[in-house]
């Protein structure tokens, strides 16, 4: 439970504002349970991120680097967007991650004091530029829980080479998007771990780099020269290097005459090597003093992260390890920590914690010595600390502040002033954030400021009414290639949004914020709940019947794929930007409740239908008298483009289309006065056009006459191509050397061949495979209106163009 003003600040801040917010405070005032209990009871959509793999696991997130696949390197401020394409779109998101992206209430990044700046404004351009690229970190509230006086950001002399043009500082407060983004700080001030009031008082002066001579006497008392304590004491030796402590675990190891016992970690899916949270193969004996890594899950609770003891004995699945002060030793058998991921659940809409790897071993370390680096989080009894050789800003009040008193820390070494060391630019920072603590007026104001801000959102229709702009933009731009109802649909939307609901939405909000000033925040507020109500359920009912079912309703058609393709974003854009407003309109007929609104507003946002990729072919779409001829048109100009490979528009435009189903010429003379037809086309195509114009007036009765011959040229007409091939290929020529020594693609040559299958000139199964003849020729027989497209679809693409056009020349012979 919440026991203190602080605690209760900052859980309302989180909950109830979208404040940014700085979770800080000592060694041991209690982050990480406020982290832990956060993650279980918050309401929002929360993610969890920290900067390395450990932190990562231990607060029951993952890294900063894969949630955001971010570069390990040095993170240049975008210049122009080149930095960006490099940089941060080295890899693609997928929609999944995209779509917990946008969904997002909460961001928490643990171990802050660890992020560098450029981090963060990676972090920031991510969210930006998946959400709202005008706000800072797009929109998403952050929570940055750490302690800037403990371990410090880590950079590479070449990598600040390059950053420094940029920023100040390297710590996350140096970050370009933090200076944007109005961030409170609230500080944890009551000390669990330590009761001793003159030890709170000189770690207090360590933080704050104000270590008086009296008080460094007081700790020099606990210098004791080698030391050598008892081994049932659990002394643990606390050093600045990797080195160090290897060395002291392994000459304490050696001095065992016990047989050494291995064990290997079971590991199983994606746990990253540097993840792991002790060996994979874990070396011990009977004897060794041990570190347990991982607090007691049982009931009982028998140990916690950091607690030290013995090795007394091991049995087949278990090891007992006694612990100073304890009757009885400790049974420990394996435990296991999970690699998380969040994923999206498709159909919940939830955002989910998935178990993407696991580590099974059994929850302890030597521990006769670790880094103070390893230590920061943990709490230990009894300490013998090496902190002379600290190279590092907060290494250590690290160390001191690991341990509960004064009793049980041992300095081997003296503390001089030269290893105190702290970083002006963080007390100069938490100065600053010290004076601007909130209280709970400001808490009460950023409330309302949340819910007031809900409601901008929620009733501004400017979003909406920009991609609106910019799809009739694009319509008036291309009106000579896009058919169909949609210009109509838009251009009365656009004119209402502009005319009637943007103003309409300014003269509501102006209301809002009259009775907001009147009295309690919005939830409390009757008045204002009474307005909200009222104007949720008129736009809910208006905008519903009359843009929702209108832009449903609407469609289009072009065979330029760059319009297309604009168009359909834009048209999704809108849909989506719809149904979450509607959403949400639909909930605040009952008033506004933040705690409904925020889950009702994410699930929305993953629930917009889907713009379709291919256009409604409803006549209604065709600007003609003959729509049928349109489409009798457009099919055959489709199947011929798939057939060729090329697009369609290079066969016939739209424009052409509707200029034959409008004019219905008879000849070729007349086919050569549709607007976008020349004499090339006329050439390549019209007897194919032309026979389609005469099918459609006898089936339709039309009294026109259409000579579907092309007009004779005056010069001596050429061998038809496909006499040409059929020589050759009666010459004992394949159909690949005829395509060859012609230049034609192979599935002109197959069509050259069909002809003479239909005349009876060649036999089918000199060209087609008598099992591919079978199998086609069933399906045509119980299908004999399908297209080609619809044939070899339904055959999953096994048989060619060329080969079906065959198996039906074959059979109109037939017949």
């Amino acid at each position: 439970m919440i026991s203190n003003k602080e605690l209760e600040l900052a859980w309302n801040f989180v909950n109830f504002t979208n404040r940014n917010i700085f979770l800080t405070g000592k060694a041991g005032t209690g982050k990480t349970t406020f982290l832990k209990r956060l993650k279980t009871i918050a309401y929002k959509r929360v993610v969890v991120v920290a900067p390395t793999g450990v932190a990562a696991i231990n607060a029951g997130g993952v890294t900063i680097h894969s949630f955001f696949q971010l570069p390990f390197g040095p993170i240049l401020p975008e210049r122009e967007g080149a930095n960006e394409s490099k940089q941060l779109n080295s890899h693609k998101f997928t929609k999944r991650k995209i779509d917990m992206i946008r969904s997002l209430d909460l961001l928490i990044i643990d171990e802050i004091s660890m992020v560098r700046a450029d981090l963060l404004d990676g972090i920031d351009r991510v969210l930006r530029k998946y959400r709202n690229r005008f706000q800072p970190f797009g929109g998403v509230q952050l929570l940055m829980i750490g302690d800037l006086q403990q371990l410090a950001p880590v950079v590479k002399n070449e990598d600040w080479n390059l950053l420094r043009p940029y920023y100040n500082s390297l710590f996350f407060f140096g970050s370009q998007a933090f200076q944007q983004a109005n961030v409170i700080s609230i500080e944890l001030k009551h000390i669990f771990r330590q009761s001793d009031d003159t030890f709170i008082q000189i770690l207090n002066e360590i933080r704050e780099d104000k270590l008086t001579r009296q008080s460094l006497d007081i700790l020099n008392k606990r210098y004791q020269p080698n030391f050598n304590p008892k081994k049932e004491d659990g002394y643990i030796h606390l050093t600045t290097h990797n080195a160090s402590a290897d060395q002291i675990n392994q000459r304490e190891m050696e001095k065992l005459s016990t047989t050494e016992h291995t064990f290997k970690a079971t590991v199983e899916g994606i746990f990253p090597e540097h993840a792991f949270p002790t060996a994979e193969k874990l070396k011990l004996k009977i004897g060794a003093q041990v570190m347990f890594v991982k607090n007691d899950s049982s009931p009982e609770k028998l140990f916690f992260n950091g607690k030290i003891g013995t090795i007394e004995s091991f049995d087949e699945d278990t090891i007992l390890v006694r612990c100073p002060g304890d009757y009885y030793p400790i049974p420990v058998e394996r435990m296991l920590w999970n690699n998380l991921k969040y994923e999206l659940n498709e159909r919940t809409k939830e955002l989910e914690e998935k178990i993407e790897g696991s580590f099974l071993q059994y929850p302890l370390r030597l521990a006769w010595s670790i880094t103070i680096h390893k230590s920061q989080g943990l709490t230990f009894e009894r300490a013998i600390i090496d902190a002379q050789a600290a190279f590092a800003h907060g290494q250590t009040y690290v160390a001191l502040s690991r341990c509960k008193s004064m009793e049980g820390l041992v300095l081997s070494s003296p503390l001089s002033t030269d290893a105190v060391i702290c970083d002006r630019e963080v007390n100069g920072f938490n100065s600053r954030m010290a004076d601007q603590q909130p209280e709970q007026k400001d808490l009460e104001q950023s409330q309302k400021n949340y819910q007031l801000a809900l409601l901008e959102e929620l009733f501004n229709l400017k979003t909406f009414e920009y991609q609106l702009r910019q799809a009739v933009k694009i319509l008036h731009e291309n009106a000579g290639v896009v058919l169909g109802t949609m210009p109509e649909q838009l251009g009365s939307i656009s004119r209402q949004c502009t005319e009637e609901m943007i103003p309409l939405s300014a003269k509501f909000m102006r209301q809002v914020h009259q009775l907001a000033a009147q009295g309690d925040d919005v939830e409390h507020n009757q008045e204002l709940q009474e307005r909200i109500k009222k104007a949720s359920s008129y736009y809910f009912n208006k905008l519903k019947a009359e843009w929702q079912e209108a832009l449903q309703a609407a469609s289009f058609e072009t065979d330029n794929h760059a319009v297309k393709k604009d168009l359909q974003s834009r048209l999704q854009k809108m849909n989506e930007i719809l149904h979450v407003k509607l959403a949400c309109w639909d909930l605040c007929q009952n008033g506004l409740v933040v705690e409904k609104f925020l889950p009702v507003r994410a699930k929305a946002l993953l629930t917009a239908p889907q713009q379709k990729a291919e256009p409604s072919k409803r006549e209604s779409n065709v600007p003609s008298q003959h729509p049928a001829l349109f489409r009798k048109l457009q099919q055959w100009r489709n199947e011929l483009a798939a057939e060729r490979d090329i697009p369609a528009y290079m066969i016939l435009t739209q424009k052409a289309l509707v200029g034959i189903t409008d004019d219905l010429p008879g000849n070729s003379t007349a086919l050569l006065k549709v607007k976008g037809i020349g004499k090339k086309t006329v050439k390549q195509y019209g007897s194919a056009i032309l026979k389609l114009i005469a099918d459609y007036a006898r089936d339709s009765q039309l009294k026109i006459e259409v000579q579907t011959q092309l007009e004779p040229e005056t010069t001596k007409p050429k061998q038809p191509s496909h006499e040409i091939s059929y020589q050759l290929f009666k010459e004992g020529k394949s159909i690949g050397m005829i395509a060859t020594e012609r230049d034609m693609a192979v599935s002109t040559i197959e069509g050259h061949l069909a002809r003479h299958i239909e005349t009876g000139e060649l036999e089918l199964s000199q060209l087609v495979d008598p099992e591919k003849i079978n199998k086609i020729e069933n399906y045509l027989t119980e299908h004999p209106d399908s297209s080609l497209n619809d044939v070899r679809s339904a055959m999953d693409n096994a048989f060619s163009f060329g080969e079906i056009r065959m198996v039906q020349a074959w059979l109109k012979q037939a017949q």
